[in-house]
């Protein structure tokens, strides 16, 4: 701890942190929030005097050392406060996802015995008071929107400006108190405690310490020479240790500013005002926008559509040195608009190259005669270093890609000034990485759990790739198990799940190795560790070849109109699997080509959309037949689902992650169906409304078959 604290410059807690910041970094911008259209900003001096007045107001409230106080809302300023402001008076905070059912929060505060809550609106109160009588243990909650709870009674039901007034009020009585506390926490204080998605049982509550979130916020920022000028987009659930780390643990340590959209459906318009430096997203946020790109390029026309997907097309070829993808993105019924769209841009466009090469010529010649000239860029400029060695044409057509497409492009989704970017929670797919890869953003993969405090691997500058996660973090250990099981240790490593000492046994042994539950392998060249799948996922097919499902449903998801893809076929002699469509993508789609439609139901059955999707899903098998390990990985037969699979189901986790032991089993007739041959199926499915009641709704769906690709290895063989 001596020597830790001591890299940190003893700043051994978040609210040391805090003091630090209001005092070194007063004026600096710390939170932006939107709000009716507006941006308000607090700097790290307010900051600091907002904290303080809540934590007064807590300690006024009854807070106690070691209590647990509940965090519930979407990303607003007045929730990070309340972590920080909970640290600050030795609680501990617990951010729980805002879109839980009220049994979900049920389960999580019963747990952790939380005796406080601060939360957002009507909406959450109401959650509360619904599963209050099963608390035991709780005693008060506060409230930021104070709309509809006038007539509430508010004996237990505080407002979050009130509780801040009565602390400023007893600033004098009570600072003496704040600041015993503040002083007591030290390296091995609790810092938070987070639960689990939950994929596999119920959520477990992870228990991370300041040693856990300080080292590795600052070993991080250091790896990506993250400072305190970047400006970060907070969007992603607070109850996710990934937002924890980014929006609270780094920003603390760099002094950086976050800032928080005005809800949910504004949050694009928001990216791209702020224009964030440092982003982070899951692959579900990059499939999305990735989609909705295509969907518009879909309704442009001709002469746009053209210029887009040849300057794409020309961005796979160019090089490593931009990140260029070698997957084309064009589908065959894109050519014809193409070529009609190139009859109007071909003089423009190749007017314009023609004049730029024979200004590069001329350029480079003088370049050339002049010796010192040459060796001054050789030293200084890479760039000019890159042309210098014959790469002239790439470079500036790559640029005038850059002005005509790729710039704007990035300017519409935000991404114009992201110098670094991460996506991280589950695989994404090759091609939907490249592809951002290709508009010249440094994004990167990261490897890393709730239980590692984010980070365990991590891909450096100038080693991006997208079948790797990257090498060993700074100070992360990392070793295969002889079943290819990685396990890790870091000063990341959690503390222990809360009232579980059996899990977190099974999970961390004494040496402090944490078992992730991951498959993978490093390889021998690179130092770079690759991911199979989750370990108990990871199967043999019937014939012994390997099953790993995850491969081939991120292939299935790079296409717009698939939304989520789920394999089955361990134990099998085939794979078979579920497919949903992605409702914008598909519907755009039935509005260009005047389909009518009633639900999403009608959309998913209609015999051209099946079509299409059986196009994808053989399309996706003659690219895992190029794979001669995972080729039995191949999809035999599939359906498209009735419904959308869903959290609120039971079918997702609150992170998108599918549970795929529940899918098996709430739809083993439809499983049934595909290996037995059957053309078709009659299900009926429970569902539950977003006011929390139950229905059902009944489909029957038509069972497809796919075509299978050789293999080319056998191919080569025979």
């Amino acid at each position: 701890m001596a020597q830790s604290s001591q890299a940190t410059g003893g700043l051994t807690s978040i609210p040391a942190l805090l003091q630090r910041n209001a005092a070194q970094f007063a004026d600096k911008d710390a939170y932006r929030e939107k709000e009716f259209g507006i941006w308000q900003t607090w700097t790290w001096a307010m900051t600091e005097k907002e904290i303080e007045a809540l934590a007064l107001g807590l300690i006024n409230l009854g807070v106690k050392e070691g209590d647990f106080v509940a965090i519930i809302g979407r990303n607003r300023p007045y929730f990070y406060w309340s972590m920080v402001a909970a640290q600050s008076v030795g609680a501990v905070p617990v951010p729980v996802y805002q879109d839980s059912a009220a049994e979900e929060m049920e389960y999580i505060l019963g747990h952790c015995g939380a005796k406080y809550a601060i939360v957002e609106d009507q909406e959450q109160v109401d959650k509360i008071i619904e599963i209050q009588e099963k608390l035991h243990t709780f005693e008060h909650m506060v409230y930021i929107d104070p709309r509809g709870l006038r007539k509430y009674d508010h004996r237990q039901l505080h407002e979050f400006s009130h509780i801040q007034a009565q602390g400023r009020a007893a600033h004098d009585e009570l600072i003496g108190e704040l600041k015993s506390r503040r002083e007591k926490l030290d390296y091995d204080s609790t810092c938070v405690m987070l639960y689990t998605s939950g994929t596999t049982g119920k959520p477990k509550g992870v228990v991370l310490s300041n040693r856990n979130v300080i080292e590795s916020s600052k070993n991080s920022a250091d790896f990506d020479a993250l400072t305190g000028d970047e400006e970060i987009l907070s969007y992603l659930p607070m109850a996710w240790v990934g937002d924890f780390i980014f929006s609270v643990g780094q920003a603390y340590w760099c002094g950086f500013c976050v800032n928080c959209p005005e809800s949910a459906d504004t949050m694009m318009t928001d990216l791209r005002e702020i224009g964030p430096t440092y982003y982070f997203a899951p692959p579900r946020i990059f499939e999305t926008s990735l989609t909705n790109v295509m969907i518009r390029m879909e309704d442009s026309g001709d002469l746009k559509y053209a210029l887009f997907h040849h300057f794409m097309d020309f961005a796979k070829t160019a090089g490593e040195k931009y990140g260029m993808p070698k997957r084309s993105l064009a589908k065959p019924d894109m050519k014809r608009r193409i070529k009609n769209g190139w009859r109007y841009a071909m003089g423009l466009g190749f007017a314009m190259e023609t004049i730029v090469e024979n200004g590069i010529r001329m350029a480079f010649t003088k370049l050339r005669h002049g010796s010192k000239a040459r060796e001054h860029f050789k030293a200084k400029d890479p760039i000019l270093l890159n042309l210098y060695r014959g790469n002239l044409r790439d470079y500036f057509k790559y640029r005038m890609g850059n002005v005509l497409v790729y710039g704007p492009l990035k300017d519409t989704l935000g991404f114009g000034r992201v110098r670094v970017g991460y996506t991280a929670g589950e695989a994404i797919g090759p091609e939907i990485f490249e592809f951002y890869r290709s508009l010249g953003i440094n994004l990167k993969q990261l490897y890393g759990q709730t239980e590692a405090t984010v980070f365990i691997t991590a891909q450096p500058d100038g080693e991006v790739r997208a079948d790797t996660v990257g090498v060993p973090s700074p100070d992360v250990e990392i070793k295969i198990d002889d079943n290819g099981e990685i396990h890790y240790r870091s000063p990341g490593t959690f503390v222990e799940y809360y009232n579980n000492p059996e899990s977190t046994a099974s999970t961390k042994d004494a040496e402090g190795w944490v078992a992730t539950g991951d498959a993978g392998f490093f390889e021998e060249k690179s130092g770079h560790l690759r991911i199979i799948d989750r370990a108990k996922d990871v199967g043999k097919m019937a014939d012994g070849s390997m099953f790993a499902p995850k491969y081939v449903e991120n292939k299935l998801k790079f296409y717009p109109d698939i939304l989520e893809a789920v394999l089955f076929g361990n134990g099998k002699d085939r794979c078979v699997a579920f497919i949903n469509i992605d409702l914008t993508a598909v519907g755009n789609w039935a509005e260009r080509n005047n389909i009518a439609y009633a639900s999403y139901q009608e959309l998913a059955g209609h015999p051209k959309v099946l079509d299409s999707i059986q196009e994808h899903v053989e399309a996706v098998n003659r690219s895992v037949a190029d794979d001669p390990m995972l080729a039995g990985c191949q999809i035999h037969r599939f359906l498209v689902l009735h419904k959308e699979l869903d959290a609120d189901d039971g079918e997702m986790t609150r992170t998108r992650k599918v549970r795929r032991v529940i899918v098996a089993d709430k739809f083993k007739d439809l499983v049934d169906g595909l290996y037995d041959g059957s053309s078709s199926v009659s299900t009926t499915t429970e569902v539950t409304y977003e006011d929390g009641r139950k229905g059902s709704i009944s489909a029957t769906l038509e069972l497809r078959d796919a075509q299978v690709a050789p293999v080319a290895s056998k191919m080569a063989a025979e």
